[in-house]
């Protein structure tokens, strides 16, 4: 089961699809693979800016598992969700009653939820890509990267290698919120202790302030969290070092949003650590992408591509069980394109991340991702 789903071979937390804004026309169903087992796909492929980009990214995933897959009995029926939430029940609701076992997607968390209404109500499972755990439920799993689990890892990464006193500062988002929760977690269930906590506005129009008052802390701390993405992760930098802040002192510390060029040359991230899957086997998948479609995958589409090929394992090793409960969240878990994954019963995962180190505008790996889930 580990390797199951192996065929040898960001940024979307809280999303709630398009009813935020109109959806272009939907996109006409189509259907990937020929086999006897139904399996549905539901993304927002008509869904505007770049939702619908990302969509398309993660279908041509799909296709590629199928088409690498040694002759998978399984048959994607592809439905556009529009990127709302009654599209992603009728996009549901239709794929069940032309024989779906199982449901793929959505992407949003409102989409994801609305989804999960129709499935379970059919006794039909959902793995969705959204990266919300208020959206998990018992055979409603996620398999994106969940920020609580970088967190996780991070921190008691950072608390093995000898770090006790931990400062944050931590945007005022949906992100933020879940994070800022991991991250008291955490620390607490390590023996560390939580020095200082502060948060700036979502427009970062309060950052230098905020910068100024976790830097009044840092002399307290031994490493200071900063969950953001490199639109912003610069300027703390810059700020926290005309602060006088000692980075070679106080240790850095950051999640996946950091595995970002722009983030990887700010001079003041040098020697910070961060948590992410190990990028080996996604370059490896992006490669076989880029052959097939002359395109950059979406960063995402890996997840797709690791579903697919789950459910394909599945229908052809575990019988009449392939999508129970007790397959789907087997404690072993599976192998995917981003490493070692499992669903847990309530809906969530476990991943196994590596540690990385930002090093000469290069992320350095410094903690392997295990081989296996404890």
């Amino acid at each position: 089961m580990l390797a199951g789903c192996s065929s040898g071979s960001g940024g979307l937390f809280g999303l709630g699809g398009a009813d935020d804004g109109a959806a272009s026309g939907a996109v006409a169903d189509s259907v990937i693979g020929a086999g006897s087992v139904k399996v549905a796909l539901v993304l927002p492929l008509s869904a505007q800016g770049g939702a619908g980009a990302t969509a398309q990214s993660l279908r041509n995933a799909a296709e590629l598992a199928i088409s690498e897959f040694n002759e998978p009995d399984i048959q994607i029926l592809v439905r556009d969700d529009r990127g709302s939430e009654a599209g992603a029940r009728e996009a549901t609701r239709a794929a069940i009653g032309q024989g779906a076992e199982l449901v793929l997607g959505p992407l949003f968390s409102a989409s994801t939820a609305a989804a999960g209404s129709v499935a379970r109500q059919q006794g039909r499972p959902v793995i969705s890509f959204s990266t919300d755990s208020n959206v998990a439920q018992p055979g409603v799993y996620l398999l994106s990267f969940l920020p609580e689990t970088e967190v996780d890892r991070i921190i008691r990464f950072a608390s093995q290698r000898g770090r006790r006193s931990f400062a944050a500062l931590i945007p005022d988002n949906a992100y933020g919120q879940v994070v800022r929760a991991a991250f008291q977690e955490t620390v607490a269930a390590t023996g560390g202790r939580v020095v200082a906590i502060e948060s700036y506005a979502a427009d970062r129009s309060n950052l230098p302030q905020a910068v100024q008052r976790i830097a009044a802390s840092a002399g307290r701390a031994d490493a200071l969290f900063l969950p953001d993405n490199a639109d912003t992760l610069p300027s703390i930098a810059q700020y926290l070092r005309a602060a006088g802040v000692d980075t070679g002192r106080v240790k850095l510390l950051g999640t996946s949003l950091w595995n970002d060029q722009r983030a990887l040359a700010a001079p003041g991230l040098q020697g910070g650590w961060f948590a992410a899957p190990d990028g080996a086997g996604f370059n490896a998948f992006a490669q076989r992408y880029r052959a097939k479609y002359g395109a950059e995958p979406a960063r995402i589409a890996s997840l797709t591509y690791d579903a697919v090929s789950l459910a394909a394992a599945l229908v052809r090793t575990q019988g009449s069980q392939r999508f129970s409960t007790a397959v789907l969240t087997n404690r072993a878990g599976f192998a995917g394109a981003d490493g070692v994954f499992r669903f847990n019963t309530n809906g969530t995962n476990d991943r196994a991340l590596a540690v990385l180190e930002v090093r000469q505008n290069a992320a350095v790996t410094v903690s392997a991702a295990p081989r296996e889930l404890r």
